[in-house]
């Protein structure tokens, strides 16, 4: 990996605050050398039941592995190279960004946050329906200059050697970045972790954030929390939407949290999945159950919303630049409920996708965001929903933030 024109040690102790371009280029050897791994992996025996109730299905694992051979990371390379990225150092942390300004003079500046096992790669899908939207069959009114950060500990930004770094210190960077790209009228988006640094983006509320958008919103009342936590029935006078928003948090906290729990307690211990890039990518496709089955699916042959390159290219960035454990911390650091509702009043839109971890109610979206001003659930998308469904994703970004232009 590469940096082009990089600063003199003595320029980075003394804080610099230059905006730098920054290009990817891995040794050959690294690729190599992935290659070897793959090709001398350690296979366990097959699973004694007939579905993913034991966890990632060999079956699923051996035909990733065999697409994972003879895939082409130069590819990626090729495209992440071919949009403008950067690094800049934030609070003493080198912060990695996309920026892609639209040709459109009174685009609205968004800044779009990825999640765990997510990345970058999540969002390029967006970048031309977004910045250049007259090419993709909407108008310039609905331009947006996207700003595209890498969290910290992840892809290409630096890897904190200190504690703190949770969605609040993030949130502040965020700020920051856009203030030091001279932006001073802008929104957020975010989904998984991402939810949680735009919210807290908002709660700061910094004088250039006007609004923000959320697919993976915070609204469990605190009520269905301790239900849910307690193990007990779900209360009688439900509504259906509310009924399956339930059933599917039951189901994600009975048997969906292992990564998170092992993550938040004890992230050091994953040296197995920074050794093995056949174990990182188990560990990264058993997320959740919807984006499982997806990607199963989809090594199987199936044609769905993401393909096996697309998998592979966010697997293979974890990979190359050894994230594995170092994001991971970000379920340490972090001590905020993760799905309750924090108190934001600025404007919020939220786009319910039916494959997320679940789907929010409106009824409890209309208690945690009370400046609701955009509310849809779509027909299909999951977890990833921009890299899964950009065009889906990019109407509704054209659509949540058109009454704050």
């Amino acid at each position: 990996m590469t940096i082009t024109q990089p600063r003199p040690d003595a320029e980075h102790r003394g804080g610099d605050t230059s905006i730098r371009p920054f290009t990817v280029e891995f040794p050959q050897a690294d690729l190599d050398d992935l290659r070897r791994r793959i090709r001398d992996t350690r296979w366990p025996e097959r699973e004694t039941v007939a579905d993913s109730s034991q966890g990632v299905q060999l079956a699923v694992v051996q035909e990733l592995a065999k697409h994972w051979e003879g895939y082409d990371w130069r590819g990626m390379e090729a495209r992440l190279n071919g949009l403008p990225q950067f690094v800049t150092e934030i609070d003493g942390l080198d912060i990695h960004f996309i920026h892609v300004r639209s040709t459109h003079e009174d685009a609205l500046p968004m800044i779009v946050t990825h999640g765990w096992p997510g990345s970058i790669i999540e969002q390029l899908k967006i970048v031309g329906p977004l910045t250049d939207p007259t090419a993709h069959g909407a108008s310039a009114a609905d331009a947006f200059h996207l700003v595209i950060p890498s969290l910290p500990g992840h892809g290409f930004s630096g890897k904190p050697e200190q504690t703190g770094w949770d969605p609040i210190r993030i949130a502040r960077a965020w700020i920051e970045l856009m203030r030091r790209l001279g932006y001073d009228r802008y929104v957020a988006q975010g989904g998984d972790w991402g939810n949680a640094v735009t919210e807290q983006m908002a709660l700061l509320t910094p004088p250039g954030l006007v609004g923000i958008h959320t697919n993976m919103p915070a609204t469990v009342p605190d009520s269905i929390q301790a239900a849910l936590t307690n193990g007990d029935p779900p209360p009688a006078d439900l509504s259906p939407e509310e009924r399956g928003a339930w059933d599917q948090l039951a189901f994600f906290y009975a048997h969906g949290l292992g990564y998170a729990q092992e993550m938040a307690n004890r992230p050091q211990t994953l040296y197995s999945i920074a050794d093995s890039p056949v174990g990182l990518a188990a560990w990264m496709l058993d997320h959740d159950a919807r984006s499982y089955d997806l990607i199963a699916r989809v090594f199987a042959g199936a044609s769905e919303g993401l393909t096996p390159a697309d998998v592979l290219d966010n697997v293979t960035l974890y990979w190359l630049t050894n994230t594995a454990v170092s994001s991971a911390r970000l379920y340490w650091e972090s001590k905020l409920a993760f799905f309750a509702p924090k108190g934001v009043t600025l404007p919020v839109a939220v786009s319910v996708f039916p494959d997320e971890i679940y789907a929010a109610p409106r009824s409890w979206t209309t208690q945690a965001y009370p400046n609701l001003i955009h509310f849809n659930r779509l027909d299909r998308g999951g977890h990833f929903a921009a890299w899964e469904q950009p065009e889906l994703f990019a109407q509704e970004m054209r659509a949540a933030f058109r009454s704050l232009r």
